[in-house]
This record gives structure tokens, sequence and C-alpha cells, in this order.
């Protein structure tokens, strides 16, 4: 019988390894057609040339009824940062195929803020509108937030109330509002570090919504992330002062508020006092502190409160580390951040996108181009795609250094992955490659940014017209310059400049 279940035992893991083997293939793949479908979809001509054809190649029918892969696309899509018109465009042919697709409301959520994000607000209404006549489910507090944040950004006071009125009259329709929606339109100002805006909000509308312990802390949080500790701590007293209790959130956005401002010793003092409340620290208040430590160079304190993680039976994550990663490199200990960076891989903790650029700032102010370039290598052989910010600061390191060739290698990795890096990366490109008499090669990389639905900046086009002129391309001049004034006519007016 022992022998048996050995037996049987064996055949169980070999089965279990089996299947784990078949969905790692499974996902690489799916992760795979994604990334491809998003290179189709950002190097397509539309809307010079209708989407749907080519839409209905790449995602038959046949594949819509997991919504997986439309989420994926629209990930794809919404940090490639290209024309939110073509996400538009996927979102619409995949509810046109309503008795197959049932839309996620991470797909719906995407590209709605993809609209926002590029100011298409006549479009982002449409998309609602359709969306309650035939999913009301997925019109959620998150898909108000997402584009009342956005219409604070860009648009006025005014236009942001009449935006929160209209969503209730005519969109969440039969739905009565409550603080829930009142604390999302005071969030929408606060994130916009709009602080005068969040209490005229608040003061004009606390009566119709009684606030609650949440309403004050989306206050106390805007009041710490536009910069003024003075706010926080008399608004945090006025809160105690009306009757509000502070919770775990109140005691982490003043740590965090203090750690910022450089007082780590009033940022401790209120640890003490929030364990003291009996509110115990999470792994997120021990990271805001690691990352206090750093930023006045107390290195040893932040290296004992990341040891402090495991003693307090929680587990360091990602966050964690790149805190004490920061620490390591602010005091140019570039050796032990790059040694953390290791430590990660062996625990299989992901490195995202401010591990990376902490370790690229450490490799710049300590071993250069040499260390950078390594570390761009890993960075790519492990299909990491970096955020624009830290494209930007790398395209400028390596234009500084010389390198026009890793900044070449860089453009074309994100546009093969279906990217479209941002417009101030292409200006140093441009401006790199022209200076050297590389023509062709800036024009081919402005090229795509249009195809892509980004504008290439004033000064870009004004160098590129004079060296094409200077070698006498005329027709790819004029080829930009119809390209251009297409683009302009799709992109709402108030865009132009934010892409």
């Amino acid at each position: 019988m022992r022998v048996g279940a050995c037996c049987i035992l064996r055949q169980l893991l070999s089965f279990n390894q089996h299947l784990n083997v078949l969905w790692l293939h499974s996902s690489v793949e799916a992760e795979s057609r994604a990334r491809e479908i998003v290179r189709i979809v950002n190097e397509h001509p539309y809307p010079a040339q209708p989407l749907r054809p080519t839409l209905r190649r790449a995602i038959p029918k046949a594949v819509l009824s997991s919504s997986s892969l439309v989420e994926e696309v629209l990930g794809g899509l919404f940090g490639a940062h290209g024309n939110g018109l073509k996400a538009y465009e996927l979102f619409r042919y995949c509810l046109d195929c309503n008795d197959v697709y049932i839309p996620s409301s991470d797909a719906f959520e995407k590209t709605l803020h993809i609209l926002a994000r590029m100011r298409y607000f006549g479009k982002a209404w449409e998309l609602l509108e359709r969306v309650k006549q035939l999913h009301p489910s997925l019109l959620t507090l998150k898909s108000m937030s997402i584009l009342l944040s956005k219409i604070a950004k860009f648009k006025s006071y005014e236009a942001t109330l009449e935006a929160f009125e209209r969503m209730q009259v005519d969109i969440f329709t039969g739905k009565r509002f409550t603080t829930d929606e009142f604390n999302v339109l005071l969030r929408a100002f606060c994130t916009q570090r709009k602080m005068k805006e969040a209490k005229s909000v608040f003061n004009k509308m606390h009566s119709q919504f009684p606030p609650n312990t949440k309403t004050m802390n989306i206050l106390l949080l805007g009041f710490k992330d536009s910069g003024d500790i003075t706010a926080v701590e008399l608004f945090y007293h006025d809160m105690v002062r009306r009757g509000f209790k502070p919770n775990m959130v109140t005691y982490h956005i003043r740590i965090d508020a203090y750690c910022k401002r450089r007082r780590f010793g009033d940022a401790l003092m209120i640890l003490q006092e929030m364990e003291s409340a009996g509110y115990s620290a999470t792994l997120e208040t021990l990271t805001t502190l690691i990352h206090g430590a750093g930023i006045v160079g107390n290195t040893s304190m932040a290296k004992q409160l990341f040891e402090d993680i495991t003693k307090r039976n929680l587990q360091p994550d990602t966050g964690a580390y790149n805190a004490l990663m920061s620490s390591l490199i602010r005091s140019r200990d570039v050796t032990s951040a790059a040694a953390l960076m290791d430590e990660m891989e062996k625990h299989s903790i992901d490195h995202d996108n401010m591990t990376y650029h902490n370790m690229f700032l450490g490799m710049m102010k300590s071993s250069g181009i040499h260390g950078v370039s390594a570390l761009y290598s890993k960075m790519v052989t492990k299909n990491f795609i970096p955020k624009s910010r830290t494209v930007v600061m790398l395209m400028k390191f390596f234009c500084q250094n010389g390198r026009l060739d890793l900044g070449l290698d860089m453009w074309n990795y994100l546009t093969n992955k279906g990217q479209c890096p941002h417009s101030h990366a292409l200006d140093l490109l441009v401006t790199g490659l022209c200076a050297r008499g590389r023509v062709e090669e800036s024009f081919d990389c402005s090229k795509q940014s249009l195809i892509r639905g980004r504008l290439v900046s004033d000064g870009t086009f004004q160098l590129l017209q004079r060296a094409l002129v200077d070698v006498g391309e005329i027709g790819r001049l004029e080829e930009l310059k119809h390209m251009i004034v297409k683009l302009k006519s799709l992109l709402p007016p108030c865009g132009l400049t934010s892409l």
C-alpha cells in the first residue's frame, strides 16, 4: 500500500508540474500575442484608414469570449501613450460583438482613462452613455473618479462641479449620491493639489453630504501632497476637534508628510503615537519610514527599519526594497544597492520601474556609461518596459555620452514592443542624430511617433525641417507636414501640447 501511495503521489506531482509548464507557456504566449496586437494597432494609420478590418483579423470574435486578451491589449495601449482614439475604437469593436464579449470593469476603465488623459472629454462622455445603456454595472466610483480627476486637472472649478452634477443626473441615474460620491469629487481636486477648490467644495457641500473619516483623510492627504506640513497639522487638529477619530490611514499620511519634509524624528514620534493608539505598523508604514531615513541620510536607521519588517512577521515587497535601495544610493553605496537587486531576484520579488530608475541613477553617478549600459542590457533581456520618466532620463544620458547607438536601440526596443516613447525622448534623440548628420534616422523616428498619435514638438520639427532642406529631402518634409496637420485635426485643441 505504501509503495502504491508513493507511486500515486509521484504521478500527481508530475501532473502538477506538467500543468505548471502548460500554464507558464500559455501565459507567455498570451502576453506575446497582446504585445503584437498593441504594436499593430499603434502602427495603424487610423483614422486615415479604418481600423475595424485589422481588428477583425488580429482579434477575431472567437477569442473575445475571454476578456483577458482585451484587457492586456488595452493595458498595453494605456502604457504606450499612443493615439487614444485607437483604444476607443478597439473597445467599441469589442462592445459591438456583444453576443460573445462581456466587458470587464478593467477594460472599460482603461479605455475611459486613455480618453480622459488625452482630453477627449466628448468621447469620454459618449463612452459613459453607451456603457450606461449596455453594461450599467460597470459605472462605479472608480470610473467616476477617473473622469472627474482629469476634468479637475485640465478644466475649471466650475466645469468639474458641472461634470459631477451631470453624472448625478444623466449617467448614474436611479442612484442616490451619498458621501462616497462626494469623496470622489473632493479627491479629484486633492489629487491635483487644488486645495483652495477642495476646501470650497467641502464648505459648499458638506451639509448635503455629511463627511466621514475618509472625507477628512482625503483632505489631509491633499494638504500633504501640496507639501504644506503646517496645513497638515492644522487640519489634523481641526479634524480631531470636529470629533473624527484618527485611523491607520490618518497616521500614515502624517508620517509620510514629515518624512518628505526631512523631519524624520517627528515621523518616529507619530509612529509611537500611532502604536499607543492601538495601531500596529504595517509594511507601508515601515517602507515610508525607510524612505524617510534615506532622505535625511540615516542609512543605518533605514537598514534597521528594513530588518524590523521580518521581525514584525511581515514580508518585504518591491516597495520596501526600493526604499532601502534609494537610501543606499543616496549614500553612494551602489554596490550594496546592486546586491539588493540580486536578493530580490533570489526571493522572486519583481523589479519595477522604480527599482531600475534608482539603480540607473546610482550607476550614472558611480560607474558612468559602462554601468548604465550593462544595466540597460539586463533590463532589455528581461523584456522590462520602463516608464516615460526613466526613458527620458536614459535617452538624455545616452545622448550626452555620445552613445546614440544605445539611444536608437532603446527607441527601437520600445517601438517594437508597441510603445510610443515620450516626446522629450524624441527631442533628445533627433537633436543628437541631426547634430551628426543622421537625418534619415531622425525622420524615421519622428514619423513613427506621428503614426502612433504623438505630435513632435515645434523645436524638433524646426530642427528636422532645416536638416531635411539641407539634404534636399523636400518630399519627406512635406510628408511630415501633412502628417502633423492631419494629427492636429484629430486632437482636442487644448490637448495639443500635452502629448
